[in-house]
């Protein structure tokens, strides 16, 4: 992308302004001036013949050969200031690789054009299995074009703009478990620990701690399940590492913003604390809540094995056809705790920022699509019914408003 603008003063002087790309740059612009057209016509051409010079040298001349590259620099190197992706990211990164590289592309990567990608994004939306697909991989390849373009491999960033979204008719609601809902749990998993059968009361002797944890702080199941114990203080528990998706490893928090302190009830220390110190089994990993042996658990295994069974116990199951005939399955999975959690900040009326911080978002529009439509809630719940007149302490003229002032 390069053009030139003539320029003229309030004074009357005129120049011969440049645009051009330039990676270097946050807004990935840059402009120079020149007074006369027949020294910016030639700074152009200079310009264009080594980009083209730049561009040729790479060899990537297809969109193919760029979403390959892409995929090997996500994997060995890791994309602008990411670090290379686990094993589980690289699977789906190279099932999405292989939905645009399916796509028939009719022109080379450096003759793409905005609206060669407005007719991908089209085809993705009627080829992929569902919206929220396509807006996964449309967003990927703008992960593709903006890397080939910070390489200096294509002159501008074609797919800036162009996006998919998910209006409100496609985005569901998030329905958080109520208290009551939130105590029947709680109560199957004092259950479970109790009951004579000493093979079940042996497993929630570890789940039940997880359980309340869960509940009491918003953690995501990756992140309590890979809990330190040096990380649980008198009042709060640090939250610094994570299980890998696909279980692979024990990793840092996606983002610097996961780091964090968050409360802790006493109780909810205690009864961990107790599991730590009566039946975690030793480990090199010092996690609070180790499998037998020594390893942190499967997120899947807690939430099938674990979790599912507190929501059987407490009545908490749905019935849904499946291939034809009428299944149980519960109502809620442990990512829902993080919800409830979520949901009783805001009944509190805690300060968005602090939501935010809690719950370990990045950007504070994360905090706001997931639980906007219950901030709304319970911010209708505070309002009085009353007009804007009849919220204030007293009338403005110190009498009736349906009188006259004097």
């Amino acid at each position: 992308m390069a053009d030139i603008r003539k320029r003229v003063t309030k004074n009357g002087a005129v120049s011969y302004q440049i645009r051009f790309t330039d990676p270097s740059k946050t807004s990935g612009v840059r402009y120079r001036s020149f007074p006369t057209a027949k020294k910016a016509r030639a700074f152009l051409e200079n310009l264009q013949s080594e980009r083209g010079n730049s561009l040729n040298s790479h060899g990537i001349r297809t969109v193919e050969q760029a979403i390959d590259k892409w995929f090997d620099i996500c994997v060995t190197e890791g994309t602008e200031n990411h670090e290379p992706i686990t094993r589980f990211t690289q699977t789906t990164y190279n099932y999405r690789a292989s939905i645009m590289k399916r796509y028939p592309w009719p022109v080379s990567l450096q003759e793409l054009r905005p609206s060669h990608v407005i007719e991908f994004r089209g085809w993705l939306l009627r080829h992929c299995a569902g919206r929220h697909q396509a807006m996964k991989v449309l967003s990927t390849f703008h992960s593709v074009v903006r890397e080939m373009f910070l390489r200096d491999i294509v002159s501008q960033n074609v797919v800036r703009g162009i996006t998919i979204t998910m209006s409100s008719r496609h985005r569901k609601e998030i329905v958080p478990p109520t208290e009551k809902e939130l105590f029947a749990l709680l109560a199957a998993a004092d259950q479970l620990a109790n009951v004579k059968d000493q093979r079940i009361a042996k497993h929630w002797q570890r789940y039940r701690p997880i359980l309340y944890l869960a509940a009491d702080t918003g953690a995501r199941p990756q992140e309590y399940l890979a809990l330190a114990t040096y990380n649980i203080g008198s009042d709060a528990i640090k939250i610094d590492r994570a299980i890998e998706r696909g279980n692979y490893r024990l990793n840092s928090t996606k983002t610097a913003a996961g780091r964090r302190w968050i409360d802790i009830s006493p109780d909810v220390r205690d009864m961990v604390n107790h599991f730590i110190d009566t039946h975690a089994v030793s480990n090199p990993y010092d996690l609070a809540f180790p499998g037998e042996n020594g390893r942190w658990q499967d997120p899947g295994h807690w939430r099938k094995r674990g979790f599912h069974k507190a929501c059987e116990i407490a009545g908490l199951m749905v019935s849904e056809e499946a291939d034809g005939r009428i299944i149980q399955r519960p109502k809620y999975s442990p990512y829902d705790l993080r919800h409830f959690y979520a949901s009783m900040l805001i009944d509190q009326g805690t300060n968005l920022k602090r939501i935010q911080k809690l719950l370990g978002h990045e950007d504070i529009k994360t905090t706001l699509n997931h639980y906007g439509h219950l901030i709304d809630r319970a911010e209708a719940k505070r309002e009085q019914t009353s007009g804007l007149i009849g919220t204030l302490r007293q009338n403005l003229c110190g009498t009736d408003v349906a009188q006259d002032c004097k």
